[in-house]
């Protein structure tokens, strides 16, 4: 427990909590310090470094207490914050969503690149990052995303309501979430699926997110045979043209088979994402 001194400043506070943090093997320690105090204070690092002296209130003391006792124990501090960033914009996040990663803004990239993604669909959305980020990036286009967990799609609907975006969420498993009438053959899937393997290793604080949202059976794609499957049970006609997905390197072999029975072609692969035409 980090204690509430009187009068603290920012920097005594600074060099008490990195030093707790490094004991519990957190990594990051200084870091996320230093984003804690800048959520805290309103003030950006290097302020905070050029004003050692600054002093802490009473109550900024005893909620960053708080923050701390949990990330002492490998809470992920998005999930301490209540907030992630995702292409540069803020999200919010709770421990009923996975914390949107940086490798997936390469999703983006690659649909931005796409000749026809009039209809974008985030298959499993989460947190709505993709979906939002894809509406606020391509404002033409129609945006549809789907999540088979209700308390994710909350999350969701308060992030597109932050961003001011038009986002139309379903509940449901995959595609069969949506109505018919969304899906067609100019239609561009985001696919960031729960693709790590029950057996694989994550660290600590991985653990305490939504095991849902990470975890994909024993290879880690059944989640994508059971999406390109809904797929190839649709009308060839209504299929869309692209789909994009991320995964762990070593998996994209496999998965490309996979989305190769589905009738899709590999088209370029950047980091962990894969992007597969029809």
């Amino acid at each position: 427990m980090i204690t509430n001194d009187n009068l603290l400043t920012t920097n005594n506070w600074l060099v008490n909590t990195v030093r707790a943090l490094e004991a519990s093997g957190i990594g990051t320690a200084r870091l996320d310090c230093l984003i804690l105090l800048e959520d805290m204070t309103g003030k950006d690092r290097g302020w905070l470094l050029a004003h050692p002296e600054t002093k802490l209130t009473g109550k900024q003391q005893s909620k960053l207490a708080n923050q701390i006792d949990k990330r002492i124990k490998h809470t992920p501090l998005a999930y301490v914050r209540g907030k992630s960033e995702f292409y540069g914009r803020e999200f919010i996040i709770n421990e009923f969503v996975l914390e949107p990663r940086p490798e997936s803004e390469t999703m983006i990239g690659l649909l931005k690149t796409l000749p026809d993604n009039a209809t974008i669909i985030d298959v499993g959305t989460g947190s709505g990052a993709l979906a939002i980020t894809a509406k606020l990036e391509i404002p033409d286009a129609d945006v549809f995303a789907t999540d088979i967990d209700r308390n994710c799609l909350k999350i969701a609907v308060q992030n597109a309501k932050k961003h001011n975006v038009n986002v139309s969420f379903y509940e449901g498993d995959l595609l069969k979430a949506l109505p018919k009438n969304k899906f067609g053959s100019s239609s561009a899937l985001l696919c960031n699926l729960p693709y790590v393997p029950d057996n694989y290793h994550i660290n600590d604080a991985a653990m305490m997110e939504p095991k849902l949202a990470i975890f994909g059976g024993s290879d880690g794609l059944e989640l994508y045979r059971q999406l390109f499957g809904q797929i190839r049970n649709k009308k060839q006609a209504n299929n869309p043209k692209f789909v994009l997905t991320e995964s762990l390197p070593f998996q994209h072999q496999e998965l490309a088979k996979i989305a190769k029975h589905a009738g899709y072609e590999l088209r370029k692969t950047d980091d962990f994402i894969q992007l597969f035409q029809r």
